[in-house]
């Protein structure tokens, strides 16, 4: 798989994915008539309550609907109203059974976990799916790259990808420990990415080789009708 096969793997296995989790966690469910015929029920009360719902009205895409039925899958799931890393790496990982996923979730659940208190509640979840969902490409590409920042120095390092590399073959269970396509894939990206060759990628040299990828930008369009 050549570096641009590379990049799309790896942006839409962190979108489609997560989507899986949020379906297997029974959040991500279709809304219901009877979802959209009681608009004025306000987010129920949970043991770690969520922010109120105008507050997420306000920071998310969601219409008041969509968060209502959002909350009630994720409710139903979480009673507490937490997700710790443990159990979102487990469920993460039933999709790849021939894999090791667990380096993979936790940088994914490190992107979501926005105040870095080693869980996710319901706000982490609505804001995160709004910006995969329903954010402009820029946001999503953003979101990305933060993602790969994996010591969230503001830049990318060969460091930095090389460990997102090494954890995407793992959870597709190759290659053997050793091998060297996931450095030889890092070389590749930052012989596309970083443009003034300093050896590090920031955001605007990854925004801009994105947004000249067709692929990668027509990558970015296909998420919107999910929920």
């Amino acid at each position: 798989m050549g570096i641009q096969g590379m990049e799309l793997c790896a942006v839409a296995v962190v979108i489609l994915l997560f989507i899986a989790v949020l379906k297997q966690f029974g959040i991500l469910e279709p809304i219901s008539a009877e979802d959209s015929g009681d608009p004025d029920v306000e987010l129920p009360t949970a043991r770690h309550p969520p922010e109120g719902l105008e507050q997420l009205l306000a920071r998310t895409k969601f219409t008041k609907t969509e968060l209502q039925s959002l909350y009630r899958g994720f409710k139903n799931e979480c009673p507490s109203g937490l997700v710790d890393e443990e159990t979102f790496t487990l469920i993460y990982s039933r999709f790849f059974p021939r894999g090791d996923a667990s380096s993979y979730a936790h940088f994914l659940f490190d992107a979501f976990d926005a105040d870095r208190n080693g869980a996710l509640c319901f706000q982490d979840f609505a804001v995160g799916l709004s910006v995969l969902l329903r954010g402009t490409e820029q946001q999503k590409l953003r979101w990305t790259f933060d993602l790969y920042d994996v010591n969230k120095d503001g830049c990318i390092s060969k460091e930095d990808m090389l460990e997102i590399m090494k954890s995407i073959y793992a959870m597709m269970g190759q290659p053997a420990p050793g091998h060297s396509a996931p450095a030889q894939h890092v070389e590749l990206f930052f012989q596309k990415m970083d443009r003034n060759g300093d050896g590090v990628v920031t955001f605007e040299e990854f925004l801009a080789t994105c947004q000249e990828d067709k692929d990668i930008m027509s990558s970015m369009q296909i998420f919107h009708s999910v929920l």
